[in-house]
């Protein structure tokens, strides 16, 4: 049974959530805190999977919980469920809370919310990785891309338009201002799944201050990932974007399945970026052993890690609180059949559009040749569509049509 933490300094909040929350019983054991020291006093005694925290409370007030226990139980999804909160606040807590929610709550909402944490924690085996993944705060950028947007935020001019024409060049960015703009505190009424729309969104105060005083977005350095080429892996999230994407728009699917495509593809190897900052020599071992042995490269990162690159990137969004097509997407993107959808999604944009591009490049994998899943696109029946998806592919990458 998963164990959750309910924390609020307000006994009627905590008396309602326990009344909301009574059809789970036999699913969640809940435990509920009246302040931050006694939510610390149950977690000495027991473990717990799951914080669910309100911001405004007297003496250790949620931020400083959040803070807390993330250095203490890395492991623990960290939710904040509060009321109106100032950018301050917010702020504060945007490097330790991995979700927000406002109240009052759906009681719907906060059971997919939790459910969906839960899900994800059996998505990785591997312990010190899930408690890795947990403490990160963002994912690391691309150099130029970051020292670029450094400049533009630090002049004063500075311009919310190209400061999201950046961002959405960036795989570690994108994913950040996409957890931050969709989470309930900055008051956005609709799924926002575009960087630039969010830059807007934000508005170039709340990024200034995310950026240049939290430091939300993190610079990833050549001599951090020897295992990877920095700028062939961003070309080629930039292709799978734009290819993706017109993928999409020719199979006439609604704007916001090819606004989820798009930016599946730019993050569907965020996770390698995740391993090979963070775990640098295991990662180099993975790539090694795949190369050497001809293997596929997510078989030899299962080998060392418990988890592939795919895995990792969708535990991190997920865990992001990002939209489960993005998510599905990122997770399934080598292997779309493991999946359980029957229609044209993110997913088979993303999918297609990766071996598309390997085999326009002619570029062979760390194990060899990417190929489609033709068993999977024949089950949704689009096997038929190939020749139309590759004069798109072809069309994109020859310069006809960049997205």
């Amino acid at each position: 049974m998963k164990r959750i933490l309910f924390v609020d300094d307000e006994p009627k909040i905590l008396q309602g959530l326990q009344r909301m929350l009574r059809p789970m019983r036999h699913e969640w054991e809940m435990v509920f805190s009246q302040s931050g020291q006694e939510a610390l006093d149950a977690l000495s005694k027991q473990t717990f999977d799951v914080l669910v925290t309100d911001m405004w409370m007297p003496g250790m007030d949620g931020a400083a919980l959040l803070t807390e226990v993330m250095r203490q139980y890395p492991e623990m999804v960290r939710i904040v469920l509060s009321g109106h909160a100032s950018n301050r606040t917010v702020i504060r807590s945007v490097g330790t809370a991995h979700q927000y929610l406002l109240k009052p709550c759906d009681p719907d909402k906060l059971k997919r919310t939790v459910d969906r944490a839960f899900a994800l924690h059996d998505l990785l085996s591997d312990d010190p990785l899930k408690q890795l993944l947990s403490r990160l705060k963002s994912v690391p950028s691309m150099p130029r891309l970051y020292a670029e947007l450094m400049d533009e935020l630090k002049c004063q001019d500075a311009s919310v338009k190209r400061v999201g024409v950046i961002i959405s060049k960036d795989p570690g960015m994108t994913a950040k201002v996409l957890q931050l703009v969709n989470s309930a505190f900055f008051g956005v009424p609709r799924h926002i799944s575009s960087p630039s729309q969010a830059a807007t969104m934000l508005g170039t105060d709340t990024l200034k201050a995310l950026v240049l005083s939290v430091e939300v977005f993190s610079q990833l350095k050549d001599t951090e990932c020897e295992s990877v080429d920095l700028e062939r892996l961003w070309k080629h999230s930039m292709e799978t974007a734009a290819v993706a994407k017109q993928i999409a728009v020719a199979d006439g699917v609604r704007r916001e399945v090819a606004n989820d495509a798009t930016m599946a593809a730019l993050l569907h190897d965020a996770g390698m970026l995740v391993l090979a900052q963070n775990l640098p020599e295991q990662h180099q071992e993975a790539v090694v052993r795949a190369r050497d042995d001809s293997l596929p490269l997510c078989d030899t990162e299962h080998e060392v890690f418990g988890a592939t690159h795919a895995d990792v990137g969708a535990y991190l969004l997920g865990l992001w609180g990002l939209p489960d097509p993005i998510v599905e997407a990122v997770a399934f993107h080598h292997c779309p059949g493991k999946s359980y959808g029957d229609v044209f999604a993110p997913l088979t944009a993303v999918h297609v559009a990766n071996v598309l591009i390997h085999e326009w490049h002619q570029e062979d994998t760390a194990g060899g040749v990417e190929e489609l899943d033709l068993d999977y696109l024949t089950q949704l029946g689009l096997a038929d569509r190939i020749p139309a998806w590759r004069d798109v592919a072809e069309k994109v990458l020859s310069g006809g049509d960049a997205g």
